[in-house]
């Protein structure tokens, strides 16, 4: 008799261990199923300085580095060993959209802007439209009341008349003591 239970508590052990093994795997497929569906959330990356179309089309051959710089601000690379040369890059990368790349770069010849080499920019605008990245969900809702809406508002209470404060100290105590 012992030797039989000992049997059946074998065959036991050995399905529940086997139905275990089971579960195990098609528990690990489906936590790689969630996980293919599940996606953290990477902030949108934006670095460098970002040069518009109507920057671009302000900054003309012969300006000084001074007035290059008031319109398209300080360059993001301004190398000791290649002083005669500004670099504008901008990058910016969204999740699941292409990431964006631009250059700008300026040579110099002493104080005066010799010649420029650039990517295509976009306009302020489209840059703009490039930035919403659909989160907006619905229609915008009206910030401003009409003018008939203004009228159905009730009138707004009249508040109370300050009480007047008391007068100020014709004089302070002292800030240290007089027991020195």
């Amino acid at each position: 008799m012992f030797d039989s239970q000992c049997r059946a508590a074998g065959w036991v052990l050995l399905v529940t261990s086997s139905a275990a093994l089971v579960a195990c795997g098609s528990l690990d497929s489906a936590s790689s199923r969630i996980a293919s569906m599940v996606t953290p959330y990477r902030m949108d990356m934006v670095q460098g300085n970002f040069v518009s179309k109507e920057q671009l089309a302000a900054v003309k051959p012969g300006m000084s580095r001074a007035q290059v710089r008031d319109i398209l601000g300080t360059p993001l690379l301004a190398s000791v060993f290649h002083a005669e040369r500004w670099d504008y890059v901008f990058t910016f990368k969204r999740q699941g959209v292409a990431s964006q790349e631009r250059k700008l770069t300026l040579f110099f010849k002493g104080d005066v802007l010799d010649r420029i080499e650039a990517d295509p920019m976009p306009s302020e605008a489209d840059f703009a439209d490039s930035l919403d990245s659909g989160r907006r969900s619905g229609k915008v809702p009206v910030l401003e009341m009409s003018a008939d809406d203004l009228k159905k508002l009730p009138a707004p209470a009249k508040k109370p008349e300050p009480k007047p404060l008391p007068p100020l100290p014709t004089s302070y105590p002292p800030l240290e003591p007089t027991g020195r």
